[in-house]
């Protein structure tokens, strides 16, 4: 009943404080995620495995799982990437690095280009996608980093809607709430600004919905160094969009521990996957112009 389902929310929100309310029932069969972790390029300490224990990223998922209705799968293995085990899953939720077609860094098995292939026509044909912090740093374009790829960037960039350049030493930076009625959003405070390492990105697609957005006037922005990363104007950091009929979710948050544990973290990540996975419905209509109009003005180069 609609009180019975309003007072389940309030007890949610006071309870875990992610403040999501979501269309599945106890009795729902639980949406079926593959998260996959593989690393080509540096592996973050938060999907690192040691000693055959699952990573802090997977413990974390795995509870907000069994308390969300979501089944989890983790994997590193790039070979799980066929049609038929595409099948299987309602989302796909990525924390990686690098050209995932190759070995890399971690030596776990790359997909084949066939099988990245069919994951991206996957997500065109209705799978959901989330991302975390260095899915964005995944598959990169052929061009010079420093430069907007446009129609030529990779194929995976263009799903996820847009591509890592570079960061700058960790530090604390307000995020500017855009849609504090996408699921989740609400429980963002307009002061929140966590001690994170912030991605600077590029190749931002019109159609994004805006969620937070990187306030650059906040951040150490010296030329010279690392810091070049965020010497430019306000560009997206949290986002919602549609790829063909998927929906994809991206946050740049989530490098370190006591980000994965904060409950406005929590929030954000539940609501992303809710509607990722068609659990909620939300208006993403496109404001990139409104929220971020020069989202794609670069930082110099050197």
């Amino acid at each position: 009943m609609k009180t019975f389902g309003h007072f389940v929310c309030f007890l949610a929100a006071l309870t875990v404080a992610l403040g999501v309310c979501h269309n599945a029932q106890a009795g729902d069969a639980p949406k079926k995620i593959l998260f996959f972790s593989k690393s080509a390029g540096f592996e973050h300490d938060m999907i690192k495995e040691k000693n055959g224990q699952p990573s802090e990223a997977q413990k974390i998922l795995a509870k907000l799982g069994r308390e969300n209705n979501f089944q989890f799968t983790f994997t590193k293995d790039g070979s799980v990437f066929t049609p038929e085990n595409i099948a299987q899953y309602d989302a796909f939720f990525f924390y990686t690095t690098g050209d995932l077609t190759e070995p890399g860094s971690d030596k776990n098995p790359p997909m084949s280009k066939a099988g990245k292939a069919a994951f991206l026509e996957a997500i065109h044909h209705g799978k959901g996608f989330i991302g975390t912090h260095s899915a964005e740093d995944t598959f990169h374009s052929p061009s010079d980093r420093w430069v907007l790829d446009g129609d030529n960037a990779d194929p995976y960039v263009k799903m996820i809607g847009g591509e890592f350049i570079i960061h700058g030493s960790q530090q604390k930076a307000h995020q500017i709430v855009v849609d504090k009625n996408f699921p989740g959003m609400s429980a963002v405070p307009d002061d929140f600004g966590p001690l994170e390492e912030w991605y600077s990105l590029k190749d931002f697609p019109p159609n994004l919905h805006v969620l937070l957005v990187q306030d650059t006037s906040t951040m150490k922005r010296e030329i010279g160094g690392d810091r070049i990363a965020y010497h430019r104007p306000n560009y997206p950091s949290t986002w919602a969009r549609m790829y063909g009929k998927g929906r994809v979710f991206y946050t740049s948050m989530g490098h370190r521990s006591d980000v994965w544990t904060n409950p406005v973290f929590q929030s954000v990540l539940i609501g992303g996957i809710n509607w990722a996975v068609g659990n909620v419905e939300a208006d993403v209509t496109p404001n990139l112009q409104t929220a971020a109009p020069e989202a794609n003005v670069l930082p110099p180069a050197k």
